[in-house]
């Protein structure tokens, strides 16, 4: 028996908020619940008179390095798993996912000219935006230029523009500096969250917030659209105006996070496909659930990728190790669902 809706709802922001809490408590500097409980309150009502108990080093640990990486982690997880539910409704392909349209092959191999160029870390981010935003326009122009604005030709430019940008990657890699720039080059690949900080994730977090109230706005759009096109004109969609903008929304939530945390793979894959499996195929409700699963996915990941270890593991390996298993169970237990 399947959970109401809004009871689902209150449960899954129930256990993100818990998982907030908790995950800032986790890393090499122990912090209690309660200590990480009153430096927080301290900070939002100012004007209550609590006394400190807590150290100096503990508030900049809670402000300036977990709190900026838990939320960005939440932002970014939360931001891939709906624009992958997002594509896989836009083109009715349960394989679809955030870097259908070559988007996550553009932000590389920008991040990786970057490096070559031994610019700043500012620059790795711009460098991955641009490349990101060059990669989609890319693949959108040329069903334009073909003259044939059909799903299958646009899927299409997203596995040739993406196979072309991945040779790119492969030069990059080959003419970078083996001792500093290839290393990071991989490095940044294989994604991660430990150089993000305040400003970042003010920055990524307005257009985010835009683009989800566009996926919102336009999710029950989105099941119109996903009977197919003369189905949709019929019961009055505009199918192409929706597309555009489910298409624009969803490339700016991917490139966003790839410019901030690198290549983080399964996301966007296997979570949609989760959120399926507790509330059903209705985007208007799909969408709500993949962010809040999205969100707290990628923030148990970030934290066993900063915490197993002495070193830093890289969130691609991990989402890679857990989503793969993730995803082969959904599949089969969708296959027993469905007989």
């Amino acid at each position: 028996m399947k959970i109401p809706y809004k009871v689902l709802l209150v449960i899954l922001i129930s256990v993100l908020l818990a998982l907030f809490v908790v995950t800032i408590t986790i890393g090499r500097y122990d912090l209690g619940i309660n200590e990480v409980f009153l430096i927080l309150i301290s900070r939002i009502f100012s004007f209550l008179p609590i006394p400190q108990t807590w150290t100096a080093m503990s508030e900049i640990i809670v402000f300036q390095v977990r709190l900026p990486r838990i939320i960005g982690a939440m932002l970014i997880g939360a931001a891939l798993a709906t624009a992958g539910a997002t594509y896989q409704g836009l083109f009715r392909n349960p394989m679809a996912s955030p870097d259908f349209l070559g988007v996550t092959s553009g932000a590389s191999i920008g991040a990786a000219l970057a490096i070559v160029l031994e610019l700043s870390f500012l620059h790795v981010q711009i460098f991955a935006l641009i490349g990101g935003i060059i990669a989609t326009s890319i693949t959108v122009s040329i069903p334009k230029l073909l003259r044939n604005d059909s799903t299958i030709v646009l899927i299409l430019s997203g596995i040739v523009v993406s196979g072309l940008f991945r040779s790119g990657m492969s030069f990059m890699r080959y003419i970078a500096e083996p001792q500093t720039a290839l290393p990071a080059i991989v490095f940044w690949q294989m994604g991660s969250l430990a150089r993000i900080n305040s400003f970042e994730v003010i920055a990524i977090s307005i257009p985010m917030i835009i683009c989800f109230i566009i996926v919102m706005g336009i999710s029950w759009w989105i099941n119109i659209m996903s009977l197919g096109e003369v189905q949709s004109a019929v019961l009055g969609a505009n199918y192409k105006f929706y597309r555009r903008i489910g298409i624009l929304a969803s490339t700016v939530l991917t490139v966003l996070s790839v410019a901030v945390a690198g290549e983080v793979g399964w996301i966007g894959l296997a979570i949609p496909h989760l959120s399926r499996l507790l509330v059903g195929v209705d985007n208007k409700k799909l969408m709500p659930v993949c962010m809040l699963t999205g969100a707290m996915f990628m923030l148990i990941v970030d934290t066993f990728a900063r915490s197993l270890t002495t070193s830093e593991i890289p969130l691609g390996v991990l989402t890679g190790f857990i989503g793969a298993p993730f995803f082969i169970l959904l599949i089969y237990k969708q296959k027993t669902m469905l007989g």
